[in-house]
């Protein structure tokens, strides 16, 4: 069966979730938007391509920032309405300088910060 960005399903913004993972620790990275063209460039291109809503355009993951994210494995879940990009992280993901975007815990009501920000970078 071959794969089309059209069988995706968009929300109103014609934008779909994307969770990066690192393909090899499994460590979720961060969360963005793709629309169409996204999937198509990411897909074609093998550099991970999400839809910047605050700039209204294209970013490429490390496009200006070093931080590249190869993508290893592409999958859609089964809804269709979210997707799953494995990739080779480079440095950190998210824009704070942290490994992931996803840093803080909540627990017994308190905020727990979980990394600093990387400084060998």
């Amino acid at each position: 069966m071959s794969f089309s960005a059209a069988s995706l399903v968009y929300n109103d913004a014609g934008l779909i979730p994307a969770i990066a993972q690192d393909a090899t620790s499994g460590e979720v990275l961060m969360m963005a938007w793709m629309n169409a063209e996204a999937v198509e460039k990411t897909l074609q291109t093998g550099r991970v391509t999400y839809w910047s809503r605050s700039r209204q355009s294209f970013w490429i993951k490390g496009e200006s920032s070093g931080h590249v994210q190869e993508l290893v494995d592409f999958r859609v879940d089964c809804d269709r309405d979210c997707l799953l990009v494995l990739v080779n992280q480079t440095g950190p993901a998210c824009h704070t300088n942290r490994r992931s975007c996803f840093y803080t815990s909540v627990k017994d009501g308190a905020e727990i910060e979980l990394m600093a920000p990387m400084t060998d970078i």
